[in-house]
């Protein structure tokens, strides 16, 4: 079957079943975007400005917000435009786009989660050893990789996926361009692109998973061992944030692309990936910046340098 698709590009269907769910889902999603821009941009801001701030835990969370707020803006604005106009076209170049960005993006994030999840293991496990370990060389290279893998990634699956012979209503059930939905949309055989993906999702999800809950492990065994309380709410507090943030982005990109294959699933689907797609990188600075304190006085110190002047 020839790919007409080029010329003509896809439609998103997201949630037009349910019109006035959309109007709710654009208020939210466009606050939760505003959100990111602002909380993400200010832990970037105060990671750069603050001295405090350069330690290699703040340096990936930098990272992690630069990554959001790419992640966010690849397909918020796109899915904005859908919820509100019912056309919901988007080009196929304009899908291309999408995709390949969204499984960079995506691919970098589960690595770079793991990386942070290493960082706290050493901080927790090795503390008298944390600055040789850890050091700004290697946090550049560790950094470095994950935002390779996530553009091979990208690069090896985004040409497959766009060859498929698709069907001809173009109809996405999903309202970001994603592997799973356009695999969907498929009239040919995809038997390579599944098995794909399933190898994919193993390398990029199951393994880092893997290394993180290793890494938690070593944390847990280390914790039990102290008796100190104040050793203890320490190691909670040095850990609790990631732990938070890779329960929720986890939770949510396995229920994406791990899904069993019907209705209820996919339907379902789309809210993990609507939460994936813009309410982690919403959340991942405020429970970042409500849950510690270094964040707090720093934040507190840069606007109490901005109003000094003004009293002066």
């Amino acid at each position: 079957m020839a790919n007409h698709t080029s010329a003509v590009g896809f439609l998103l269907l997201g949630f037009s079943e349910h019109p006035r769910l959309e109007k709710v889902l654009f208020v939210v999603v466009l606050c939760s975007y505003l959100l990111t821009l602002t909380g993400n941009s200010l832990i970037i801001l105060l990671s750069m400005l603050e001295p405090r701030l350069r330690s290699p835990m703040y340096f990936f969370l930098s990272n992690l917000s630069f990554l959001d707020l790419c992640f966010t803006t690849s397909c918020v604005p796109q899915m904005l435009v859908n919820l509100w106009d019912p056309k919901k076209t988007i080009s196929f170049l304009g899908c291309a786009v999408q995709l390949f960005t969204f499984l960079s993006l995506g691919t970098t994030e589960c690595i770079l989660l793991a990386v942070m999840a290493f960082d706290r293991y050493v901080a927790v496990c090795q503390p008298l050893h944390y600055a040789t370990i850890v050091h700004p060389r290697l946090c550049r290279r560790l950094a470095a990789v994950a935002w390779v893998i996530g553009l091979v990634e990208s690069v090896v699956q985004t040409p497959p996926t766009l060859l498929l012979p698709f069907c001809p209503h173009r109809e996405v059930d999903d309202f970001v361009c994603e592997v799973p939905a356009l695999i969907r949309l498929s009239c040919g055989d995809t038997t390579y692109n599944e098995i794909q993906m399933g190898v994919a999702s193993v390398f990029i999800l199951v393994v880092p998973l893997g290394l993180i809950l290793v890494s938690y492990g070593a944390i847990a065994r280390a914790v039990l061992k102290i008796n100190s309380v104040l050793a203890w709410k320490k190691a909670l507090g040095t850990c609790s944030s990631h732990l938070i943030v890779v329960t929720l982005f986890y939770s949510s990109v396995i229920a994406v692309y791990l899904q069993p294959k019907n209705p209820y699933a996919q339907e379902r689907g789309k809210f993990f990936g609507l939460f994936y797609a813009v309410g982690t990188p919403c959340l991942n600075p405020l429970i970042y910046t409500l849950r510690n304190k270094e964040v707090k006085r720093a934040l507190g110190r840069l606007l109490g340098k901005e109003v000094e002047p003004r009293q002066n």
